[in-house]
């Protein structure tokens, strides 16, 4: 899936994308596929859509594209 990021907390590491479907879906900055850590808001990713462990959808693999 593609989408954009909406989001994204530096000091807890966390963020949110809105996918091209509409649908916002947290990310933590250990799935940023190239370790970098950090996302600016507004970079469109490619990232693979994931239920996590508290049952929400939540993105993984993101990378830049």
């Amino acid at each position: 899936m593609r989408g954009v990021v909406e989001s994204f907390d530096d000091r807890r590491g966390d963020g949110v994308l809105r996918s091209e479907d509409g649908a916002r879906l947290y990310f933590h900055c250990v799935d940023i596929a190239d370790g970098s850590r950090h996302l600016d808001v507004g970079v469109r990713v490619r990232a693979t859509r994931h239920v996590g462990l508290l049952g929400r959808d939540e993105a993984v693999e993101l990378e830049t594209i």
